[in-house]
């Protein structure tokens, strides 16, 4: 009876394995097979997207003489970059003050800084479009900002909804922190700079990269927002490949894709071979 029973029992719970692996293959092959098709067909003789008719590198080589293309992708890079830094810097400000002081007015700007994360892009591309346009006399008094060709509006408007991100990452890792280091390094007598710096930054340095890699990310795929606030001559390479597309698929819009997945890729990858440089380090 009771090998019985644990036959009868044993083989719903291999059927249910079998099912949850075949599960999970569907939804990786769901997920994934559009990128392999996209990396694939960027290798395509063809000019049509749709139809195989030999291995080439020539739409990697009209990338590399596109002067447009490259144009565009150095305006990301540097959006990308000072937008990055700028929301990573002010993001952890704003969760280490929500996390760890309380202050006159906490809850209502804990509620405006989840906006840009709750508000449809829409909404947020025409709320930076006409704040440039009522405030750009009085940026322009600033020395060194110039709101004309877009290049400022476009790092201003992605640090707006990146800051918010930034925030949500740091101060899930700062709600699992033990306080108990910080109170010890502040009973031995040292600054809150020191604190911060010695304690708190590097328990917490996993959601400033996490942080700073999701800015990279949103600030690399955003079309919506940038198409509203680039200027003339400040074309990131998200609009510029959303223009292509108006003019037909090609394969060179794959070739782009490829280029700035691989990019993206190598951000990944190097954010998680500084954790753990950084983990190794600690264990040390």
């Amino acid at each position: 009876m009771g090998k019985g029973v644990a036959r009868s029992t044993a083989e719903p719970m291999g059927y249910s394995r079998w099912l949850l692996r075949a599960h999970s293959l569907l939804v990786f092959v769901f997920f994934y097979a559009p990128i392999v098709v996209l990396v694939v067909y960027s290798f395509n003789k063809s000019a049509v997207v749709g139809k195989w008719t030999g291995f080439s590198l020539s739409w990697y080589g009209d990338f590399l003489a596109n002067d447009n293309i490259q144009r565009s992708i150095w305006i990301s890079v540097k959006v990308c970059v000072a937008s990055t830094v700028i929301s990573v810097v002010l993001g952890t400000l704003a969760a280490l003050s929500i996390e760890r002081f309380r202050w006159w007015g906490q809850k209502a700007f804990d509620a405006v800084l989840y906006l840009p994360i709750i508000i449809p892009d829409v909404t947020m591309a025409v709320m930076m479009l006409v704040f440039f346009g009522e405030t750009a006399e009085l940026f322009n008094v600033i020395p060194g900002v110039d709101l004309t060709d877009g290049l400022e509006k476009l790092v201003l408007s992605h640090v707006a909804f990146n800051i918010s991100f930034v925030s949500v990452v740091v101060r899930a890792r700062l709600a699992g922190l033990d306080a108990s280091m910080e109170e010890a390094a502040a009973d031995l007598y040292a600054s809150r700079w020191q604190v911060f710096r010695r304690v708190t930054l590097p328990q917490i340095m996993p959601g400033v990269l996490g942080g700073a890699l999701l800015a990279v990310t949103l600030s690399l795929d955003d079309v919506v927002v940038s198409s509203f606030v680039s200027g003339v001559g400040a074309t990131p390479v998200s609009v510029y490949v959303f223009g292509m597309l108006r003019k037909g698929v090609s394969p060179l819009i794959n070739a782009v894709s490829v280029v700035i997945l691989v990019a993206s890729m190598a951000l990944v990858v190097a954010s998680l071979v500084l954790e753990r440089a950084t983990s190794s380090q600690k264990g040390k």
